[in-house]
């Protein structure tokens, strides 16, 4: 009797010790957390008929006729600038401008058009975002409408997927709107 019930104990025991392990549960998916500094504006000038603001996170490369690639080495990104004199063609630009950003509507799922006028400076453009996996999720032209046209686009080194780019697009995003909003004809 008494070896019974110690072969009940055992027993008992074992299925104890067996039954007590935690459950195996799938781990949630994880994302990956992108959290860039506050931006740091600084003027830049050079030789070219315009100056403007940039964030001093960000290296100028390739002036060359006044055009400049704007580089964000920790994000894969790069904001490219084009300057063109007005000679009377004024309607071409603005066409060939809007053409460019009209170029992306086959991947884009939207585009947002956001006039910028600046009468005081005589700056006056468009600011284009552009939702979904298009090449390029931001765009701008601003001209005074008789001497100068700047056309900017900002392109990642990455496949386009834009959930994934989001949190860096916005913030160059905010990056080339400043960059507009505080370009100034010489």
């Amino acid at each position: 009797m008494f070896k019974k019930a110690i072969s009940i104990a055992t027993i008992l025991l074992a299925l104890t010790v067996i039954s007590c392990k935690d459950d195996v549960v799938p781990k949630p998916a994880g994302y990956l957390r992108l959290d860039y500094p506050e931006a740091k504006y600084v003027g830049f000038e050079n030789n070219c008929p315009f100056t403007f603001e940039m964030n001093e996170a960000a290296v100028i490369k390739g002036e060359k006729n006044c055009g400049f690639a704007i580089t964000y080495p920790k994000m894969k990104a790069t904001i490219y600038l084009t300057y063109k004199p007005v000679n009377g063609d004024i309607n071409k630009l603005l066409k060939d401008a809007q053409k460019l950003t009209y170029e992306h509507v086959i991947k884009a799922d939207d585009i947002l058009e956001q006039p910028y006028l600046n009468p005081q400076k005589k700056v006056y453009g468009m600011f284009y975002q552009v939702d979904g996996n298009a090449a390029t999720n931001s765009q701008f032209y601003v001209t005074d409408s008789t001497k100068h046209f700047i056309t900017g686009s900002v392109y990642f080194y990455a496949k386009p997927n834009f959930d994934s780019i989001m949190p860096a697009a916005s913030y160059i995003k905010n990056d080339m709107q400043r960059l507009m909003e505080t370009l100034k004809w010489k």
